[in-house]
């Protein structure tokens, strides 16, 4: 458990039930519209400096002589990396805020990882590719465009702040698209599948907006 976790924050089940009733209920909507190139903030957040701890209620521990990496589908070179072969690619180093949307932001966040870029340049995606896939070691799923997935910013991280992730926050690695909602950053990643056609995933299905601009206010879906 980490420093940043609320002793006092409702069950893992509970509060998975009362984001769902945020969705139905639009909280945190404000019907503003940002630019972020002009305003940091996003509409109806507030910055926090520690960084809280979300999940599922399951915290999967891989370690990294386990961890392996499948990125499968619509790729010209499909991959399955090991800790060694992950690390053995291009490694960069990203600054980035970083916005959840239970209404939280953090800014000036330091990542070290392998971008989207040199990943995609790896595996070269086929051209009719249009869409990623995401699975976690704790079941979860979501899903993203792939401009999105390969935007500038967009790594999978293996470090924070000069420390390798926590477990708690995703750690071996997890992917890190700081120009979307923070849950489309899914921990605890162990495969990236490339496809022809669109899928929702874990909160996509449950009411969450599909793509997730916080600038736009895609929290929800408009269904």
């Amino acid at each position: 458990m980490s420093d940043d976790h609320d002793p006092e924050a409702p069950s893992t089940s509970k509060l998975i039930q009362a984001k769902q009733q945020w969705a139905r209920e639009g909280r945190y909507l404000t019907g503003q519209v940002a630019r972020p190139e002009t305003e940091r903030l996003p509409p109806g957040q507030h910055l926090v400096k520690n960084w809280p701890v979300l999940d599922l209620g399951v915290r999967p521990a891989v370690s990294r002589e386990r961890w392996r990496l499948d990125v499968t589908g619509a790729a010209e070179k499909p991959q399955v990396w090991d800790w060694e072969g992950f690390m053995a690619l291009p490694q960069s180093r990203l600054v980035s805020d970083i916005h959840c949307v239970t209404s939280w932001s953090r800014y000036d966040n330091q990542w070290q990882g392998v971008t989207t870029q040199d990943l995609l340049e790896a595996i070269r995606p086929r051209p009719e590719a249009r869409f990623v896939l995401l699975y976690c070691n704790d079941g979860y799923t979501t899903n993203l465009s792939l401009d999105d997935f390969a935007a500038p910013g967009a790594l999978l991280a293996h470090s924070w702040e000069g420390n390798p992730l926590t477990p708690e926050h995703g750690g071996p690695v997890r992917l890190i698209v700081p120009h979307l909602y923070f849950w489309k950053s899914a921990k605890w990643i162990r495969r990236i599948q490339f496809r022809l056609s669109d899928t929702p995933g874990y909160w996509e299905e449950r009411g969450y907006h599909n793509r997730g601009d916080p600038w736009r206010e895609e929290r929800y879906s408009d269904d």
